[in-house]
């Protein structure tokens, strides 16, 4: 059951915002320079979150709007804008962002970069990407999505009339959603290679955002991703794999412009779902699954033996994007668990929501996370650092997931997926180290007399108050 939002006003949001998401999908391309089309304040939040959640240097832009270019006219901004940037920084690609205050004062950003195209011919090289991402709607993982499909649309060749499929037999493309991590990235990477498969990722944050040292001192595009050249390939994959249900719309469009088949995965967490990921690739390489994942399986079948006690019957709240919403959930029911308290930033129209295993479904803020969750006495959170407050008002452990960890260094590398990441994922440790988990308070009657300490006694024997009146009869 989905319940709609019913309060006026977000009380400690949970939301991050659909520019950042946008933001965050043209990262992970190669040579590329995010543009907020908004105020100064829109880009600076922003970038804010995303340095201290990556801890590196991020490339953003902004168009720098002021009260008269918003009332009067702000496409001269965003002209001059995108003439600034393909000039000095000369990016691969420019992502066009809009934000709150560029939707409202309803700025057509797709004919500002036409009209760029028509009077800067020289930069005609510079692939430029336009996307519409209010931020009083959706949610980053949306505003993620929403660019992704900009991308496929702007820079995919439509060959649906003269299909070039399969021409790379061993090419595999790769739509992954938000909720992955560069390491969980990096892990399907590993694992097509392993297959003998060669994996294009759209966009691939693993290697634009994993946190490595380059030889450069200052670079103000990203320095890794995906090549705006491998756009024009996608055509001609043998298959395309789509993780997470917000990649839906993505997925279809590329379908629809390349006819290249697809396999959609809501998850790859959990044992059933990673199986299901593997049987997939044999079928598409042709080759058996190689031993190493066996292993890992059956290392994963292990630690769930040596954890079911306890996570079994765990009561667990969540407050998370739907994709991220929907793994946790199923992988706590396949441990045992129970989901109490399920709260997500934004409603989407993909199904996903519906298909969360828990009572109910909270469109909401994190004041509904700790309502729901006290009310239903919860044991553990998951959420990003901004839930961090209520765990500690509740007294409960956290597991941090999800965007932004800011009081958590590393937290952005942190492996969820596969048989590896879902061994670490499991929250036995936490319910180990949690004082809410010990069991009944002893019960300590009201006449019972603490004992005093003696020279007799300070050596590890506890005098009762009965023994001390036996010593007297004595």
């Amino acid at each position: 059951m989905i319940l709609k939002r019913n309060k006026a006003l977000s009380v400690s949001p949970l939301k991050s915002s659909q520019p950042i998401g946008a933001a965050l999908a043209f990262l992970g391309i190669y040579q590329s320079m995010p543009m907020l089309h908004g105020s100064q304040g829109c880009t600076a939040f922003g970038k804010v979150f995303f340095v201290r959640h990556f801890r590196e240097p991020i490339p953003l832009q902004t168009t720098a709007l002021d009260q008269v270019t918003t009332i009067m006219n702000s496409d001269e901004n965003l002209l001059e804008g995108l003439r600034v940037l393909a000039e000095k920084s000369k990016p691969a690609l420019i992502g066009v962002v809009t934000t709150g205050l560029s939707e409202t004062q309803g700025t057509d950003i797709h004919r500002v970069v036409h009209l760029f195209r028509s009077h800067y011919p020289e930069f005609a090289q510079t692939a430029v990407v336009a996307v519409n991402t209010p931020d009083y709607k959706g949610c980053l993982e949306t505003g993620y999505a929403l660019a992704v499909q900009a991308m496929l649309e702007t820079l995919v060749p439509d060959t649906s009339a003269a299909p070039v499929v399969g021409q790379r037999s061993r090419q595999v493309n790769l739509l992954v959603g938000a909720s992955l991590t560069p390491s969980d990235v990096e892990l399907l990477k590993e694992t097509l290679e392993a297959f003998d498969l060669r994996p294009v990722l759209v966009p691939d944050v693993g290697d634009a955002l994993d946190g490595h040292v380059t030889e450069d001192s200052f670079n103000p595009l990203t320095i890794g991703g995906l090549p705006v050249s491998e756009f024009a390939t996608l055509g001609q994959a043998k298959a395309t794999l789509v993780v997470g249900a917000s990649m839906g719309k993505a997925a279809d469009i590329l379908q629809q412009r390349t006819g290249v088949p697809d396999y959609r995965f809501n998850s790859l967490m959990g044992l059933a779902a990673f199986d299901h990921f593997l049987m997939i690739l044999q079928e598409i390489s042709g080759n058996p699954v190689p031993a190493k994942f066996e292993r890992q399986r059956s290392q994963l079948q292990d630690a769930m033996l040596d954890t079911h006690f306890m996570l079994g019957q765990l009561r667990v709240g969540i407050a998370a994007d739907p994709d991220e919403l929907y793994c946790f959930s199923h992988l706590l029911k396949d441990m045992g668990a129970e989901v109490v308290a399920a709260i997500a930033p934004a409603y989407v129209h993909n199904g996903i929501l519906e298909a969360v295993v828990a009572p109910e479904v909270k469109i909401g803020d994190l004041e509904d996370l700790e309502q729901q969750a006290k009310a239903q006495n919860a044991q553990v959170l998951i959420g990003n650092s901004h839930v961090v407050e209520s765990a500690q008002r509740l007294g409960l452990p956290i597991l941090r997931a999800g965007f932004p960890q800011y009081e958590y260094i590393g937290g952005y590398q942190r492996l969820w997926i596969g048989y590896k990441g879902t061994r670490q994922t499991l929250l036995a440790n936490l319910v180990l180290h949690s004082s809410a988990m010990h069991g009944i308070t002893p019960y300590r009657s009201q006449y019972a007399q603490k004992p005093e300490y003696t020279e007799e006694n300070a050596h590890g024997f506890t005098q009762t108050p009965a023994d001390s009146v036996l010593q007297q009869r004595h």
